[in-house]
């Protein structure tokens, strides 16, 4: 037996790791995992062949007659064979889970809207001030792509300068307002790098981050690929207002807020770029006294500026039209010019300077407005692995409570101002509301399924109680794993989990119901879980097998061999694995031992067992209370056998009187009033 079990394993181990017996010489594709099975196959023959002959012939046993009880048997027999333990169990059940839900939200890790999972690719944004050359941008992006390229892991650069750009996995990131170009990299492979100190992906940016921060005259920004859904920067806080000068100033009062916030990084907002224009002034008045018009003014600037439209034309090489300008030398197209440049009018050449005058004003790159109102947004992003003042780890989530606590109890914005967190926070209470609605819509829909198979509201609601245990299982899974709650995968594995965990509920009442009618129901609550309890528990354990190695972050290779932990793509299934895993085992421990708890007590107070409950109410009142009188009242009811009331016709004939009956046999006479 045990060369044939060493066998299995040996045959296990091969069929994930071809080289564990042949070293270099083991086959490549396909091929490679058919050795290991083969060998897994016969030992797991020869295991069953040589268990079943060593296995122990023991005597028979004498059969004896009648039910014996097993040991689940005689401890559900010790829970609802007498009124007072169903309530016990149930009021310990009702403060485990309370206490659960309130020690999770103590010491929980937080709420994120999806799963964070390792890098493998990500954009560098250089950022630059200035009237700029292309260049200066182009010597400046270089520099940011001499360092990303000097980092160890990273296998792949692109680089350009100036606007546009591959914007691809950013979740619908805008490219910052002052950026002059971006590098754009990937990761070397994860397989190739796993395992090595220091090339995790978190650990490659901080160091380039560090390269890129020591280059003058720059700042950068590095975006990493969107895993998912929800914005880059997940902290995105939108003001709003008409009052341009009051806006302005509000998001100073922001901006230098995040900067004193803890963990807040990579800090953005959309105010136009300080800058400078060239406003150009037309007295008309004096215009018209020299004979000149606004039209002709203003063909002689565009001359200086773009250049007059005179036509457009088609060509082959392009599906668009193209506009043909004409307009000054490129050493003329100064400010200067319009110094020297005459118009002509009736009276003949006039200088533009005679009726135009320019000044600078602050540039103004576009205005934004959302219902009406302008609004600038503030970005930022959350660092990886930063604690706050309590020593809780930071995620975008607390940072924004900690931001509205400040912005609803300190006031800090001027008056005129609203603010809204969007981005990350909107999409996550819409999804966290889809995800409720969902819920609700599947437990309304099983119930409706339930009640026409049990026809007992009783019975429908008991089921679905298991949801309700499931959830607390799903906080502990949380806790034991060390896990953040998160919005879809978390919420998507609570909603799977209401459909999965009623399983049990189901097969208990039902079986129940059947038992019921044969015997009594207190009798049929004790075989129902001596008779269930082991497909309940198989079912459950082989579905938590299933998934603890997505939970554990297990994959195994069958093609190549080999296996791996915490891969990116494993990382997307942990918390749905885990709510499933956590939630269906602590769901079916205690749906075995509360269903029967609530079926008993049910049992026992359709046979009165608690009357004796509101005796002990009435006497702790004091007898002239409501329930007192009831109680008497009811007594002295049932004191009365077989009234019989007597109607009084003054027109029918006297009836002769009855004889006289024993004391026992008195029956009292009521009268009609009475």
């Amino acid at each position: 037996v045990p060369f044939a079990l060493y066998g299995m394993f040996v045959g296990a181990m091969q069929t994930i790791n071809p080289a564990y017996l042949l070293g270099a010489a083991a086959p490549q594709g396909p091929a490679a995992i058919l050795p290991g099975a083969v060998l897994f196959t016969l030992a797991a023959i020869a295991a069953s062949i040589t268990l079943g002959a060593a296995r122990i012939e023991r005597r028979p046993r004498p059969v004896r007659a009648g039910h014996r009880r097993s040991p689940v048997g005689r401890v559900m027999a010790v829970m609802v064979g007498n009124p007072f333990m169903p309530i016990v169990t149930v009021v310990a059940v009702i403060a485990f889970v309370m206490s659960v839900f309130a020690y999770y939200g103590e010491n929980s890790r937080g709420v994120e809207f999806f799963v964070e999972t390792e890098p493998e690719r990500g954009i560098v944004y250089v950022l630059a001030r200035g009237n700029l050359s292309l260049a200066e941008k182009d010597d400046l992006v270089r520099q940011a792509e001499e360092a990303v390229l000097e980092t160890e892991g990273v296998g792949a650069v692109f680089a350009f300068a100036g606007g546009g750009g591959l914007n691809s996995n950013t979740a619908g990131a805008q490219t910052p307002l002052d950026s002059i170009g971006q590098v754009q990299f990937e990761f070397t492979r994860w397989e190739e790098r796993t395992g090595i100190p220091g090339l995790g992906g978190r650990e490659i940016r901080d160091r380039m981050q560090e390269r890129l921060d020591a280059i003058p005259g720059i700042r950068t920004q590095i975006l990493e690929q969107a895993g998912g859904p929800g914005a880059a920067k997940p902290l995105h806080l939108r003001l709003k207002g008409n009052n341009l000068d009051r806006l302005a100033e509000a998001v100073e009062t922001v901006v230098a807020r995040m900067e004193d916030t803890t963990g807040v990084i990579d800090i953005e907002d959309t105010r136009p770029l300080p800058g400078i224009d060239w406003q150009i002034d037309v007295d008309v008045e004096r215009a018209g006294r020299f004979g000149a018009d606004v039209a002709t003014v203003g063909g002689m600037v565009q001359l200086v500026t773009r250049g007059i439209l005179l036509d457009t034309m088609r060509v082959d090489s392009s599906t668009e039209e193209i506009e043909i300008r004409v307009r000054l030398p490129q050493e003329d197209r100064v400010l200067s010019t319009l110094d020297t440049l005459r118009v002509q009018t009736r009276d003949g050449l006039v200088p533009l300077s005679n009726f135009i005058s320019r000044s600078a004003v602050s540039s103004l790159g576009q205005i934004d407005r959302v219902n009406q109102q302008r609004f600038f947004d503030v970005r930022a992003d959350v660092a990886a692995g930063a604690v706050n003042e309590a020593g809780r780890t930071i995620n975008a989530t607390e940072r924004i409570e900690h931001l509205t606590r400040w912005l609803e109890a300190e006031e800090p914005l001027p008056s005129g101002v609203e603010w809204e967190w969007t981005g990350d926070q909107q999409e996550q209470a819409e999804s966290g509301q889809f995800l409720m609605v969902a819920f609700a819509g599947a437990l309304a829909l099983m119930f409706l399924i339930l009640l026409a198979q049990f026809n007992s509201f009783y019975n429908a609601v008991l089921v679905l109680l298991a949801v309700v245990l499931s959830t607390t299982g799903v906080l502990i899974g949380m806790l034991v794993m060390d896990q953040t709650f998160s919005i879809i995968m978390t919420g998507t594995g609570i909603v799977a989990l209401a459909g999965i965990v009623v399983n049990n509920n189901i097969v208990l009442i039902d079986t129940y119901q059947e038992y019921a009618r044969h015997m009594p129901r207190i009798e049929a609550i004790i075989r129902t879980v001596e008779a269930r309890i082991r497909p309940v528990l198989l079912t459950t354990m082989t579905t938590m097998a299933g998934l603890s190695p997505m939970m554990l972050g297990i994959s195994l290779d069958f093609f190549a061999g080999g296996v791996t932990f915490d891969s990116p793509t494993a990382l997307w299934w942990k918390q749905l694995a885990t709510a499933v895993v956590f939630g269906l085992g602590v769901a079916t421990l205690l749906t075995l031992v509360v269903t029967p708890s609530l079926l008993a007590l049910r049992v026992w107070l359709s046979v009165g067992a608690y009357r004796s409950a509101g005796a002990l109410a009435a006497l702790s009142v004091g007898r002239s209370s409501r329930i007192a009188r009831d109680r008497a009242l009811a007594r002295a009811a049932a004191r009365l056998r077989q009234p019989e009331i007597l109607w009084e016709d003054p027109t029918a004939p006297e009836r002769p009187p009855a004889p006289a009956l024993p004391p026992l046999m008195l029956t009292p006479t009521l009268r009609a009033a009475e």
